[in-house]
Order: structure tokens, then sequence, then C-alpha cells
């Protein structure tokens, strides 16, 4: 065994891992019903991401390695094969959990889901009516099908057979996207949710009249376009993007087809939408139930209860509070209307001079964004940094940056050698004093819909040891956008990938081994969304030998393996997944008793680290440290949705003993704390 199969478990597999705890939500009887569906879309999102983002890499990895192009292990043996068979058994378990346990029991609420079902007598004049009324607008059909076709990315498709005189044609049917996929109708007191696949297919007779009609559901996973500098580097990453761009591969990486269909149907289909190397993979007979999102139905108790949010009561501007004391946000516990204030109040105070900020992730409609338009039409100077590779959302970030421009507001764009991952803001005004600054630093996107549903972490600071070496990055920012040398920048609070944040984590784990070796206390609490960077994870394994005990809360991938003798047995880590995606980064490091405590935008991975610039803040305000470790013991404590990750990266159950919801406890830490 190689060293990097002791130490290293696959990034690939362990994210498939995380995928199937989301599934295992899924099937919790306590969950509510159309949360449940809910966490089935989550998965099937998940998936069609994976087939898009990482199955593309395998696959060029696969080949390089069978030319012998590179010795080094890329890329360990037989992934691809491990995952397309932890893919299959996970995909026939979301078939149970939906057929046998979700759907009988939406049934005993009088919600019929129909499901590989034929559609009632009794529905079908609404149904017709709705297919007239509605979907027929949008269908485009290929008849026959015969020249090649370009099926658009994850889009659904029917493929019909058409027999007359035993004369067989093939034709091409869209599941159009633009409308939604349920169509729901109450009759005789039961609501009946039908799948506008089956509407089409039930009314094909009026497209094909006189001919025997045999249908079936299909789509195509396309490669997303990926930054390949984001995984590998050099010689590397460029040898992938040349078997990306090989014709034997194409962009198509999965194509998936309802059971039953035909060999002869399923080949015909394959070459005509030349398909040959695409992964054929057999699905269920419907597709893309990510669009369990929409579920036409929302009820309680069918759905999780609305969450009591804290609205602090702010009585002054909002930067008056900030100068007498910290202010710490724990979203969605708290609400995000503070951190709205902070750019709302800047963009129409008189005070204000100058707004910095980036722009990862904002919302369809942002506020925040509205607010930096609105500042710079009053007059402020406003400097936005906008990245425009963030997975899926460039064409928003394009849209928001184009407005903003319009309106005067100074927009820099991300560069290939410039990735900004930082979520910061900093607000220059002309206070009694003079001259100061206001900064906001946080753990998640600025952006209040996702702060409805990800657990993240905001500073909002006056302090000026942090809004100073703010104000210094954003300096360099704008420096070094435009290629311009800029001097080394002596950050000594703030950790700043690419700077400091490295040498940081790695004395600061250096700091335990010596108090371990002293026979000091010493221990390390981290939580994560990713666990891959192979320099760190090496530290913690190097930390845990020499006696430190180590807490890891990781949602997602985990390279590490916890729990190996002689490698780690002082290491444990536990998965969270609930109600709430939990997505901030805390870093916690006893130092012999007085914590010493960073939260921020980074995760430890190689990308991270070396390749985007990724801010990590220090507390010092003694009762927000105290919050945060209060909260963080909590998640460790969790018995009901957490569970504990074995040495090959697999969800193990931990026993019920105290019933500990950590996310439930949080809210009731957190409402009566801040409301008193």
């Amino acid at each position: 065994m190689t060293k990097d199969k002791k130490r290293f478990i696959s990034r690939d597999l362990s994210w498939l891992s995380f995928n199937g705890r989301v599934l295992q939500e899924a099937a919790k009887s306590h969950t509510p019903l159309l949360e449940r569906l809910k966490f089935l879309a989550i998965y099937s999102s998940n998936l069609d991401e994976f087939y898009r983002v990482r199955i593309p890499v395998l696959m060029a990895l696969k080949e390089l390695k069978k030319q012998r192009v590179f010795q080094k292990n890329l890329i360990k043996k037989g992934i691809l094969k491990q995952a397309k068979k932890t893919i299959d058994k996970q995909q026939s378990y979301f078939g149970q959990v939906l057929e046998r346990h979700i759907i009988v029991a939406l049934r005993t609420e009088n919600v019929y889901l129909l499901y590989c079902e034929k559609i009632p007598d009794q529905l079908k004049q609404a149904t017709q009516h709705y297919f007239f009324c509605n979907i027929a607008a949008y269908l485009t059909i290929i008849y026959p099908a015969k020249q090649p076709f370009f099926p658009k990315n994850n889009q659904l498709y029917l493929a019909i057979t058409l027999t007359t005189n035993e004369q067989h044609e093939l034709a091409i049917l869209n599941i159009p996207s633009e409308i939604a996929r349920f169509f729901s109708v109450l009759v005789d007191d039961k609501q009946y949710v039908i799948f506008i696949d089956d509407i089409i297919k039930d009314n094909l007779m009026h497209i094909f009249p006189h001919q025997n009609i045999q249908a079936y559901t299909f789509k195509v996973t396309r490669d997303a376009e990926l930054d390949l500098e984001d995984e590998f580097t050099g010689d590397i990453a460029a040898e992938i993007e040349k078997q990306l761009n090989l014709r034997e591969f194409g962009i198509a990486t999965r194509f998936l087809y309802q059971p039953g269909i035909p060999e002869n149907v399923r080949h015909e289909l394959s070459e005509l939408l030349q398909l040959t190397h695409a992964n054929h993979m057999m699905g269920g007979h419907y597709h893309n139930l990510s669009d369990f999102f929409h579920f036409p139905i929302t009820r309680a108790p069918l759905v999780y209860p609305k969450l009591a949010i804290y609205q602090p009561p702010i009585t002054q501007h909002i930067f008056t509070s900030i100068i007498q004391r910290d202010i710490l946000i724990h979203t969605p516990y708290q609400t995000y209307d503070t951190v709205l204030r902070f750019f709302n109040e800047a963009a129409i105070s008189s005070e204000t001079t100058a707004i910095y900020t980036t722009m990862y992730r904002v919302a369809p409609d942002s506020r925040i964004m509205h607010a930096l338009i609105t500042a710079a039409k009053n007059g402020k100077s406003v400097l936005v940094f906008v990245e425009l590779k963030a997975r899926f959302d460039e064409a928003n970030n394009i849209k928001w940056a184009k407005m903003m421009e319009a309106a005067g507001v100074r927009i820099i764009y991300s560069t290939a050698k410039l990735k900004v991952h930082a979520k910061i803001a900093l607000v220059s005004r002309q206070e009694a004093k003079g001259l100061a600054h206001f900064a906001l630093l946080s753990t998640g996107n600025l952006n209040e819909r996702t702060a409805q549903t990800y657990t993240d972490h905001t500073l909002l600071t006056a302090d000026t040891r942090l809004t100073g070496e703010l104000y210094q990055l954003f300096n360099y920012l704008k420096s070094n956008a435009f290629g311009k040398s800029y001097p080394a920048i002596p950050f000594d609070q703030l950790l700043v990938a690419q700077f400091n944040l490295l040498t940081a984590f790695t004395q600061l784990i250096d700091q335990e081994i010596q108090h371990a070796q002293q026979g000091l206390p010493a221990a390390i609490t981290i939580k994560l969304n990713n666990l891959e960077e192979e320099r760190l994870i090496d530290k913690l394994y190097e930390a845990s030998q020499a006696g430190v005990t180590i807490k890891l809360i990781v949602r997602s991938i985990c390279r590490l393996r916890p729990g190996v003798a002689g490698l780690s047995e002082n290491i444990e880590v536990i998965r969270i997944v609930d109600r709430f995606l939990e997505h901030g980064r805390i870093f916690i490091f006893h130092n012999n008793g007085n914590n010493q405590i960073w939260l921020g935008s980074a995760d430890w991975m190689e990308r991270n680290i070396d390749r985007r610039i990724e801010v990590c803040f220090p507390l010092h305000d003694p009762a927000l440290k105290q919050e945060i470790m209060e909260i963080v013991q909590l998640q460790l404590s969790d018995d009901v949705a957490a569970v504990r990750l074995d040495k090959n990266g697999q969800n193990i159950k931990i026993k019920t003993t105290k019933q500990i919801r950590s996310q439930w406890m949080i809210q009731e830490l957190l409402y009566p704390k801040t409301s008193t």
C-alpha cells in the first residue's frame, strides 16, 4: 500500500460519502415528509454536479495513467470504478426511500404523488386540459430523429418509438424546463401530484396520431466549464485540459436512461447523440429529481416549523453600535438584517466616504448590490472585486457587475492569477475623531437568500488592528489586479491565503504539539466544509502522534483518516447534516487554556490555501469567544444529526444517549441570550 493510500482518503469517494449522508437524512422518519423530499432533491442536485465537475477529471486522469503520461500517482487505481459502484448503490437506496417510504407516507396525508402509475381516468380531463393550455407551447419535436441532435445539459427528453405498418421510426421530444415539473389537482379530497413527464406521455397520441407509441425518458449530463488550476498545477492541468478536449471524450459525461428501454433504441440514441464514450447509466423512470425542491405542496406539519429569528433592538446608527462593541451574527439563527443595515446605512450616510467589498455569490435580487449602486449614486467611492469563476453563478455576477458599473461603481474583475473567495467589506467614514474604518468579515457569502439556510458567522468591528490590515488587503487587490508589483503585507491579525495563512496555521498546530510535549493540555478543534490539503493533514497527524487531542467537524470532503493506530488515534471526525447547511469555518487552538479562535472563508483545500485570496479573522471579545465555544461544543455533542467518520471515510451512526440535536439547541442558546 502506498503512502497516499495509507494517509489520505480519495477526495471523490469522500464526497460521495457526504452525499450518502444527505440521502440518509431523507430516510429518517422524524424528518418532516416534505423536507425528506428536499433532501432527495439535494442528493440529486449534488450528484448532477459530481458528474459535471468530477467525472470528467476522473475520466481524463484514467486515460493519462493508461498513457503513462505521468508517473505521479494522480489518482488511485479503480477510483472511477468505485465511484460508479457507490453511486449505483446510492441510487438504488434513493428509489427505496422514495417509493417504499415517502410516497406511502404522503398518502396518509391525502397527498398522492403518482410515481410509475397510469393517470387515473378521473384526472384525465384536467391533465389533458393542462397539456394543451400549458405544456404544448414549450414542446420541440424532432421527427424523424435521423440527423445528429445536441441535447442540452441535464435537459429531460423523451425517446419515442413509432410503429406504423411495421415501419419503425424514432422521435425525440423535450420535457420542458420552462414550466413547473409537477401538476397538482384536488379531486375527492385527495391532492394528486403528477409529473408533467407522464402528462406528456399520456397525450402523445395527439402529436403522433394513428401510430403505436412507446416513450422512454433520458437525459445527458455534460461537464461544467472547469477551472483546472483550482485542482491541479502546471503541466498536470495542461495535460488534463488536453484530455478533456479530445474528441473521444467530447463533453458528455453521463447518458442516463429509464429502465426498460430496448437495447436497440438505446444504441440508436447513443449513435445519434454521439454518446459512445459517455457513461451509460440506467436510472429511475424519472430524472432531475432535484425538482422536488419545487414540490407544489407546502403545509404544516409536513415542513419544518418556522424558525424563531431574533431581531436585535438596534435603536441607534449601526456604526455607533460597532464602535461600542464588536457584533457577531450567527445566521440563520439571528437576523441577516444587521448585515443589510451595515451596507444600507453606509449608502445613505453623509459621513461615509468609501465602501470596498468582494462579490462571490450574491442573491439574484441582492439588496446589498442595490445598496452599493445607491451609494455610488450618492457620491460615495465604491469598489467591488467581482469573482468571475464562482461556479454556476458566473452569469448572475456579470449581470450585477454591469449594473453597478453603469451606476458608477468601480468594478475589478478576477484574473487567472487573482481569484478571491474571501467574504469581506470595509466602510470608511468621517467620524468626529477623524477617518475611521468599519470591517465586515464573514464565513459566508454576502447573500441574504442563502443566509436563511446556511449556518455562518459574520463579524462587524471597528477594531483598528483588523480594519487597518483589511484596508491594506483591499489596496493590494486593487494594485495586483492590474499586474503591478506590491510590497509584502506584514499581516499580524488576519490570516490571508497566499500571504501568511498556511504558515500561521502550521505554527498554531506546532504550538499545541509543543504544549503536549511539555505535558501541558493541548487540543485543536476545527470546523470546515472540506479537509483535503495534504500538508495540513500531515501536520494534524503529527499533532495526534504528539498527544494533541483533535476534534474535527467536516461537512463534506474529508481526506484525513481518523482513528488509525500510530497515525491519528487522537483525531475524531464528525459530520453534521440537518435542516441547515453547515457552512461556517471555525479554528480553535487551546493555547494552554487561553483559547485562540479564528473564523473565516478558507477550507483546507490546496486551491484555497495556494491559489485564492482567503481571509480568516480572530475573535478578541471574550464574550464572543465564549459564544463560539458553546456553539461548537453543542455540535461536538450532537448524537442525532451527526455521524462519526471511520478510517475509510464511511458514515457511522453515533449511539443516541442524550438526544442532542445541535441546530435546535444552538437556536435555544442564541435566542434567549441575545433577547435579554
